[in-house]
């Protein structure tokens, strides 16, 4: 007779091999669905990679960001598919379907919490890097820019046209224009011209049905959604039409560090009251980290003051001493170049072509928040916040503060889902990164910067207490894995955008009834479960 235990590993064993078994049915009859929903079988099969293509693991890495979610333990999807062409991504959808499987949709790669590559359910990858194509306008200073497509791409493509135009996106060059525009995306050139999302006049959108749809042929209810409202909630976006800035010949950039042994504290304090009232063409930040001091090797906190000025050097020189005089600003702090030399020199390149570069080399694993601050923090927090910063959890630790103000304070909070305009100081990001592997390191990091945000929040926004959805931060509420009502999400959902978010979910119920296009930080349908 088989012992009791022996019978369970048989059962264990069995059960394990149907799943995988199961596993393998599905991939196998969503491959033949695509070939049978495509206009061309031989074409789609070449940009589909199941786990046993040799490519798969390569094509999941390539644009992964974060080694948090490179592990062996994290969920892989069953099917990576990199389209070419529209029908591709318009059989995916319809299959997908079909099959019961999720769809999570990749541009750069940069998701903080890596939704746009992972999810805890089945589910199948589309990757958009063949979606790069850049158009450029000059004349009408407007540009057609495919979702797969990275920051550092538009700016050079853009560069190779014209030296007096530019775009207000993010600094971070490998960062897919997709997510970004989808969230927002803010800049060195955001108190002048605002958001990304505030400059796209349209968009070509594959929705739930498998249409291809631009700003007419989706409605202004889902083009206003799609703006700032994360656009993976809404279908598959794959480009975007933006409106060009006008840029001076001749902008100014800043780089100036501060310990607080050279008086850190007051000169962030004072920044407060300052960076969101200088000049609408002056974007004056800070990164805040940890060093070794070069006086005694001892750790301090460094505020490094980074600037963009649209307009020359002794301009922004004489806006300083008569707005921000606590600074000492030194000339040699600062330099004259082009807004495309600007772009380069705040992340470090040489070369112009290094923009062109999508393959960023990953070094570390890392967990980011947001917050928004709208009445100064007084000193004391200040000295308090820089004794977290002293703790061994916050090794690779930074703290990067943007003002507002500017042009934002003339936007109204529902012009696109982003509401965060008026009243707000500025925009934190909090971010820790680590090198080292292992449970425990992780916990380590992520509890510290957990820490952190404690601490913030008697200083920062309440009721919501906002966040900022590109920073994408899980620890503020998630979906179920199946049904999420409105009322649950609003957990999150306020957080990121405040009374917007009921609009949101409304376009959602009209656009995608079922809930398809989904994630642990979709936008819900306002339907009861079961519905179909």
């Amino acid at each position: 007779m088989m012992h009791l235990s022996s019978f369970f590993t048989v059962v264990v064993i069995a059960l394990v091999f149907s799943f995988k078994s199961a596993a393998v049915d599905t991939n196998l009859s969503f491959v033949q669905c695509l070939c049978t929903y495509s206009h061309n079988s031989s074409s789609i099969s070449k940009v589909v990679y199941t786990k046993t293509n040799s490519s798969y693991s390569s094509i999941l890495h390539i644009s992964i960001q974060n080694l948090r979610f490179a592990s062996n333990k994290t969920p892989k999807p069953l099917v990576i598919i990199t389209p070419q062409e529209v029908f591709h991504i318009q059989a995916v959808i319809i299959c997908s379907q079909r099959h019961g499987l999720q769809v999570r949709i990749r541009s750069g790669g940069h998701d903080f919490e890596g939704l746009s590559y992972v999810a805890k359910v089945p589910y199948v990858v589309i990757d958009l890097i063949n979606f790069r194509e850049i158009e450029i306008n000059v004349k009408n200073s407007t540009a057609w820019v495919q979702s797969g497509a990275t920051v550092g791409e538009l700016y050079y493509k853009i560069s190779e046209k014209s030296k007096t135009l530019g775009f207000p996106a993010g600094a971070f060059p490998t960062v897919g224009v997709g997510g970004q525009f989808g969230g927002g995306g803010y800049g060195f050139l955001l108190r002048k011209y605002g958001l990304a999302a505030d400059n796209v006049i349209d968009a070509h959108i594959i929705d739930v049905e498998g249409r291809l749809l631009d700003r007419e042929g989706m409605g202004e209810d889902l083009f206003w959604a799609i703006r700032g409202g994360g656009g993976a909630s809404f279908g598959v976006i794959l480009a975007w039409k933006i409106k060009l800035v006008p840029v001076p010949p001749t902008v100014t950039v800043l780089r100036a560090s501060r310990t607080l042994e050279q008086n850190a504290t007051k000169l962030v304090h004072r920044w407060q009251l300052v960076g969101s009232k200088l000049d609408e063409d002056t974007g004056l930040g800070i990164l805040l980290h940890r060093i070794n001091s070069s006086n005694n090797g001892e750790p301090t906190i460094e505020a490094l003051f980074q600037a963009t000025y649209l307009g020359g050097v002794d301009q922004f020189i004489d806006l300083m001493q008569e707005k921000f005089p606590e600074l000492g600003l030194k000339r040699e702090e600062c330099a004259e170049m082009s807004w495309i030399e600007s772009v380069l020199f705040f992340v470090g390149f040489q070369r112009r072509e290094l923009l062109l570069n999508r393959s960023q080399t990953i070094t570390d694993s890392f967990k980011a928040k947001s917050d928004f601050v709208r009445t100064p923090i007084p000193e004391v927090a200040l000295e308090g916040l820089w004794q977290l910063f002293y703790e061994d959890g916050a090794q690779g630790a930074t703290m990067i503060v943007f003002p507002f103000g500017g042009i934002m304070d003339n936007i109204s909070e529902s012009e696109i889902p982003f509401p965060h305009r008026s009243g707000n100081l500025y925009l934190v990001q909090y971010s820790v990164h680590w090198l080292e592997e292992g449970d425990e390191v992780v916990q380590k990091h992520i509890s510290w910067i957990r820490r952190l945000y404690s601490y913030m929040e008697p200083f920062v926004s309440n009721s919501p207490r906002a966040a900022y959805a590109n920073y994408r931060d899980l620890d503020i509420g998630v979906n179920n894995k199946g049904f999420t009502s409105y009322n649950q999400a609003t957990v999150w959902g306020f957080k990121y955008f405040k009374n917007n978010f009921k609009r949101l979910a409304h376009v959602k119920t009209k656009v995608d009834p079922s809930n398809f296009f989904r994630n642990e930080q979709s936008i819900p349908s306002l339907l009861p479960q079961g519905h179909k």
